[in-house]
């Protein structure tokens, strides 16, 4: 099953030659037209690290670290 690093995986090299391609199709220079392929690479990279980043979050490794799977605040049990 293909999930979203999948896809992300793809579009990396599709953005890079996609867009440069097309830019140069439709008249722009060759070196004009890669610094704005490597942007959109660039930009579908940063999406994936920052937007939807690959690490899970504090409060989930907190709960899956001890256990408990998140009952009661502070190390506090509610019994």
């Amino acid at each position: 099953m293909t999930g979203y690093y999948d896809y992300v995986l793809g579009l990396i090299p599709a953005a890079l030659i996609g867009v440069t391609a097309l830019l140069n199709l439709v008249g722009l220079s060759l070196i004009s037209a890669l610094p704005a392929g490597a942007v959109a690479a660039a930009t579908v990279m940063a999406h994936a690290i920052f937007v939807r980043a690959p690490v899970a979050t504090d409060a989930s490794a907190d709960a899956s670290r001890s256990g408990r799977g998140g009952a009661g605040s502070g190390g506090r049990s509610s019994a």
